[in-house]
């Protein structure tokens, strides 16, 4: 058995992998552009890249695990690829063929916009969903019996009308599911080409319209997952791991039957090893600022870990499956810089990509973006990746030249308003995952990472009134990093609706949830299992409920009064109010959950030596913070604990660079972080 351990994040512009060796615990990062064309291309390239730093060759010989953060499922929702929903047919209960255009009364930024929003098309339309008859009641009793030739003639209207795959959601199938797997069945006698998901399968709660779309959007991605999954596979030989969007890891022989748990798959990374890094530096909660090129994810730990939701989106689509709860912002480095109708200077969402990408790369772009901004202000070097990839400065001057002219202004302050209005949009993600949360942004550090993450900092502490912003070492490398901290795990959750759920319902629940989790762990060859259990709970005649953790130990009266317990202090906490000494408002139970987990040795973050005398740049250039001067260059691999770096002054490495403005101050920690502060 190998002790090399390769974690590897796909992302827009680049492929970022880190290599652990378990034996000598020597940490390896490098970065090669992504191949949008095939992602498998760059994730090759990585593999064998990383491998030759460490040891010379390319074999995968001493690997023992590969884990990989793929975007392949999220893109395909975000794009609307053709290949994706063109082919996707719906079933549900006779008498619910509308379930998807009545869908929820919610209309985006509220009742104001109802004038001027238009419902944007369904994951399905009308014409491709099929009904069949039966009916089962909300425990699950049989009303009418499933309607074996009704299911007959829906999979021959699907197989000959070129639907290939195919979502499965019956009413109180949460509470029964024996209706859906006769559709299944039904489906792969009678059309055996097409993929099948079914609403039991995937999200064993209740609400159906949530139910019906996570359980499509699942359809949806299962077959472009299983072709990239499956060329990989032949293309390593050996099995590997897909992140999923919950905070743990799967191997890609299951998550091919379960998709769409990977939709949030590098953003979940990235959260995860901005944790594990603030954690070990003292600092347990922090906001995580993962930039890209093409976005920015947001997200909040708490106590040290991630804050988990179910009320997930991914684009239009509601998602209810539990992931890390990150708000995504289209402002990463390769956004571009436009002209609205009303001759205002916007920024994002829109993306250069990787191909042809910004100005500055030399490919064939022909519009502005945020990197040619840093680029024409000198913030960044004029190349990246440490020389590999060298950056056209005119290219980027010329074109930031001409936006200034159809602007009025002069070249700087258009790059400095590009900057801004970026900055400005990653603080109101920053904004929407702490303020409306009910947190306090100001009582956070800030951790920042991906490539373009570091490069407003400054502004972002300014903006905000941040503590402090803090750059691990390898920023554009810690979501592939975060791959190899996770633990593998698995969701499992069973609606149960009562105010008064006997011992035995609760022991019974359990058992079966944890028995699942448990066969998934057997499969993935763990010894040792972890279960962690939950429950969703509210007060009775409220729509949505509060997750709290249940302790082990069996489900008696002393068990349960300690899971209605931490509800109470929970809705306190988020809503300034409860109801504990309160009769009249009783407590409902909604949902029970376990969670089963096969844990790993995460890999140590060793200390620094320390570093008593003052840095030493290595350069100097012109760079342009409030005016243009000479600006010092530090390298950051030469700066050790306790070194110090004053404003103004650019601090670059191999993945990343940081600019740090005039009244700011980096001082690098114990543990390699970068820890800025204001000097104002």
């Amino acid at each position: 058995m190998g002790s090399v351990r390769i974690g590897v994040d796909t992302g827009g512009t680049f492929t970022d992998v880190v290599l652990v060796d378990e034996e000598t615990g020597e940490i390896v990062t490098t970065k090669t552009p992504s191949t949008p064309a095939n992602p498998a291309d760059g994730f090759m390239a990585g593999v064998h890249k990383v491998l030759e730093l460490h040891t010379g060759s390319g074999d995968l010989g001493d690997v023992s695990a590969i884990v990989h953060g793929t975007t392949v499922a999220t893109n395909q929702l975000l794009e609307d690829r053709p290949d994706g929903t063109a082919h996707l047919g719906f079933v549900t209960t006779e008498g619910f063929e509308f379930i998807l255009e009545i869908a929820r009364q919610s209309v985006p930024d509220g009742y104001g916009n109802s004038y001027f929003w238009v419902k944007p098309p369904r994951i399905v339309p009308v014409h491709r969903v099929r009904t069949v008859g039966g009916r089962l009641d909300h425990l699950g009793r049989e009303i009418r019996p499933f309607d074996e030739a009704g299911a007959v003639q829906a999979a021959r209207w699907f197989a000959g009308n070129g639907v290939t795959a195919i979502g499965v959601c019956f009413l109180h199938s949460y509470a029964n599911p024996d209706h859906e797997r006769r559709m299944r069945e039904v489906i792969e006698r009678e059309h055996p080409d097409a993929v099948v998901s079914l609403s039991s399968d995937v999200l064993r709660e209740y609400r159906e319209y949530e139910r019906s779309v996570t359980t499509l959007v699942d359809a949806a991605v299962k077959p472009i997952m299983r072709r990239y999954i499956g060329n990989l596979s032949d293309r390593l030989g050996r099995p590997f791991s897909v992140m999923k969007s919950n905070g743990g890891v799967l191997s890609a022989s299951e998550v091919v039957h379960q998709p769409i748990t990977t939709v949030l798959s590098g953003p979940a990374a990235g959260a995860l090893g901005a944790a594990l890094i603030a954690g070990t530096a003292g600092h347990p909660g922090v906001i995580t600022l993962d930039g890209g090129g093409t976005s920015t994810d947001v997200a909040v730990v708490v106590d040290g870990e991630p804050s988990l939701t179910t009320e997930g989106n991914v684009g239009r689509y509601p998602c209810k499956i539990p992931m890390i709860d990150i708000v995504t912002v289209g402002a990463g480095g390769g956004s571009i810089a436009w002209i609205s109708r009303e001759g205002t200077l916007k920024v994002g969402p829109k993306s250069a990509g990787a191909d042809p990408g910004p100005l500055c790369y030399g490919r064939g772009g022909t519009e502005v973006t945020v990197t040619d901004a840093h680029v024409f202000l000198g913030r960044v070097p004029p190349h990246l990746l440490g020389g590999e990839i060298p950056l056209d400065v005119s290219a980027a001057r010329a074109g930031i030249e001409a936006l200034a002219g159809k602007l009025g202004l002069s070249p700087e302050r258009c790059a400095t308003g590009i900057l801004e209005i970026s900055a400005f949009n990653q603080s109101n993600a920053i904004r929407q995952i702490t303020v409306k949360r009910g947190l306090d942004v100001r009582d956070f550090p800030m951790v920042a990472f991906g490539g373009s993450g570091p490069l407003l900092a400054c502004r972002l502490i300014d903006v905000l009134g941040l503590r402090a912003a803090i750059v691990p070492p390898n920023p554009g490398n810690v979501s592939a990093f975060g791959l190899l901290t996770v633990d593998v795990k698995n969701d499992y959750v069973r609606t149960h609706v009562s105010r008064d759920p006997s011992q035995e319902t609760l022991r019974a629940v359990f058992a079966e949830l944890e028995g699942q989790a448990a066969a998934a762990l057997d499969r993935e060859g763990f010894a040792s299992h972890v279960y962690a259990r939950s429950a969703d709970l509210r007060y009775y005649g409220q729509a949505y409920e509060v997750r709290v953790p249940a302790p082990d130990g069996p489900p008696d009266e002393g068990w349960r009064a300690a899971v209605v317990d931490r509800f109470h202090e929970a809705h306190q906490r988020l809503y300034g109010y409860g109801y504990r000494d309160d009769s009249r408002h009783a407590v409902e139970w909604v949902n029970l959950r376990v969670s089963g987990i096969g844990p790993i040795t995460r890999p140590k973050i060793a200390r620094l030596p320390y570093q008593p005398d003052e840095p030493s740049p290595v350069a100097t250039r012109d760079v342009f913070y409030e005016r243009w001067g000479r600006t010092v260059i530090y390298r950051r691999g030469d700066l050790r604990a306790g070194a110090v770096v004053t404003g103004p002054a650019v601090i670059e490495e191999y993945g990343s660079t940081l600019p740090v403005h005039p009244g700011f101050t980096a001082t690098m920690d114990d543990y390699g972080n970068l820890v800025v502060v204001s000097d104002r």
